[in-house]
């Protein structure tokens, strides 16, 4: 990893929830006024017991009704209006929890874009496995909604609310101010900063055993079929119940630091209570207080530990988040392998592709993949590179697609450095059908329109015939509107060979680079294929990744890699 790529790293340990916190100005105002409803809200629940507790009082004097009439009206107010705020709290601070997520999903998948795929195959990840990737993407996203709506706005209406409550009941007695101020200090800050250090590495160790669950899942059920073949399965099912074990033991212990959290303040909200009880009377004894007034005292301080409840919830909230903010940070950071250039030149045409003295390799002190490679392909060439593997084939298809850029050499455009060329612009004159080419879970027709969206029927169609393809489609019940599952799980390895292979011929590039096109078609099909891809009347130049030997005597040059050099 680079020196820039470690600096990042660090910056995203140190300080990932401010970094995200960041993410949130463009919506503040909205997180502001849920704050505000929701001290608004708690404020109402408040004013709802205090007012209530003198109305008990001052009826059982058995006074004039009209003297109950502001006191009936205010219960009614504060009954009312508590229903409004919070319902109003939930509609706003849930729209913009939301909101924030869909630009957390966006510019996540914006920074991940770039990394794919070379960026996320080397060992400093570990996550390029999907499983891991998906965690990250659906389930640490989601963690960070939670920072807004259970971290950071609690501790806002907490401390505006329990000001406001000792305020006010300082101005009917000293003395219960004075204990109600003791009481929420130690709710709002001894028992979230037990709760935080029972939780705090359960919190950051939660995210890494839900992404292990996630990874040991997701390849049970990628690879079910090899794993029955080869009779695995209870293996892969003991890590997934090991995974699984792993993250209920952090869950229980979560759920033990919300427990002791929950009791902690009911208790310390009994015994405030308690203690302002104690107060009051001895004040209405003294004449300081006046006796209608002890019950909306006392409630008035039990009412205002609901807005200091939240707290060790949203302490554990606030550790779980860091380590889901970490984990992101930690992949987003990440330099990608390739870059467009700031002015990229134009590519329309081109006559010739040399990579001269290629060397590359995937890791700082790793040894080289590729050691000196010279290579040249011209439009109308047609080149096979055979080798064993681990040579370095798929890597030098990598490097003409700009999936990575060489660490010294050259690879070229008619002289001209393939970096100054933009990453799309290069992928459109150069097309790469890999062995192992993802179809995703829609149709035929869909999967191959990739290359070129604007494609007709008629040449979706022609690029079929071309792979070898359309005979069989055309037999389907549903033809191109045929679904093919999740990564062509419902299609053969043939079958889904021959749908890559039809999507780099309906792309229009003007140099193909086939990686194993034939890998899993049976021989005859595999010649038929070849030779209807090197019998094509046009000056679409082909290089052929290949191990077997069908049909290289029909290309102009054969060329043997090995160690990452051109042996013969």
């Amino acid at each position: 990893m680079s020196p820039a790529s470690n600096r990042l790293s660090l910056a995203a340990r140190d300080r990932p929830l401010a970094r995200v916190l960041a993410l949130a100005r463009p919506l503040r105002a909205r997180f502001a006024l849920s704050a505000l409803l929701g001290a608004l809200a708690i404020g109402s629940s408040i004013g709802l017991m205090a007012t209530s507790g003198y109305l008990i009082s001052k009826a059982s004097l058995q006074p004039e009704i009209l003297s109950l009439t502001v006191a009936i009206v205010a219960v009614r107010f504060f009954g009312v209006s508590r229903g409004v705020f919070r319902y109003l709290e939930r509609l706003v601070s849930h729209d913009a929890a939301l909101r924030l997520l869909g630009r957390l999903r966006v510019r996540f998948f914006e920074r991940l874009e770039p990394l794919v795929p070379a960026g996320l195959s080397d060992r400093g990840v570990g996550s390029a496995r999907v499983g891991d990737l998906l965690s990250r993407f659906v389930a640490d996203v989601d963690a960070l909604q939670h920072l807004y709506l259970r971290a950071v706005g609690p501790p806002v209406v907490a401390l505006s609310v329990g000001a406001a409550s000792v305020l006010s009941a300082a101005l009917f007695l000293p003395a219960a101010g004075l204990w109600l101020a003791l009481g929420l200090m130690t709710a709002a800050v001894g028992i979230p900063w037990t709760a935080s250090a029972l939780a705090r590495s359960a919190g950051v160790r939660q995210s890494g055993a839900r992404a292990e669950l996630a990874t040991e899942t997701v390849e049970l059920l990628a690879a079910a079929p090899d794993l029955v073949a080869y009779e695995r399965v209870g293996a892969q099912l003991g890590r997934v119940d090991g995974a699984d074990r792993m993250l209920s033991r952090i869950a229980r212990r979560d759920a033990l630091a919300a427990g002791l959290g929950e009791g902690s303040a009911a208790f310390l909200a009994a015994a405030t209570a308690l203690a302002v009880l104690v107060a009051g009377v001895r004040a209405t004894e003294s004449g300081a207080l006046r006796g209608v007034l002890l019950a909306a005292v006392v409630l008035l301080a039990m009412a205002a530990f609901e807005a200091v409840r939240p707290l060790p919830d949203a302490a554990q909230h606030l550790a779980a988040t860091s380590g889901a903010a970490a984990r992101l940070l930690a992949l987003t950071d990440r330099e990608p392998p390739v870059c467009d250039p700031e002015h990229p030149l134009p590519l329309s045409a081109w006559t010739t592709l040399r990579l001269e003295s290629a060397r590359l390799r995937y890791e700082p002190d790793g040894p080289w993949v590729l050691d000196g490679v010279d290579l040249e392909l011209g439009r109308g060439s047609r080149v096979a590179l055979v080798g064993p593997s681990g040579a370095g084939k798929t890597t030098i298809a990598n490097v003409l697609v700009r999936f990575r850029d060489l660490d010294e050499g050259r690879a070229t455009f008619d002289g001209r450095d393939l970096r100054e060329y933009a990453q799309d612009d290069v992928r459109r004159v150069v097309a790469l059908a890999g062995q192992e080419a993802h179809l995703f879970a829609t149709t035929i027709r869909e999967n191959v329109k990739l290359a070129r969206p604007d494609a007709t029927d008629a040449e979706i169609e022609a690029a079929l015939r071309r792979a070898r393809a359309w005979d069989w489609v055309a037999a389907l019940p549903d033809g191109l509107d045929t679904e093919v599952g999740e990564r062509g799980a419902l299609v053969s390895g043939g079958q889904r060979q021959r749908i890559a292979l039809a999507r780099a011929f309906l792309s229009g590039a003007q140099l193909l680079v086939l990686d194993e096109p034939t890998a899993h078609l049976d021989p005859q099909t595999a010649a038929a294929v070849l030779d209807d891809l090197l019998d094509a009347a046009d000056e679409v130049g082909i290089l052929l990744i290949t191990h077997s030997q069908l049909r290289l005597e029909r290309f102009d040059r054969v060329l043997r890699l090995e160690h990452g050099r051109i042996a013969a």
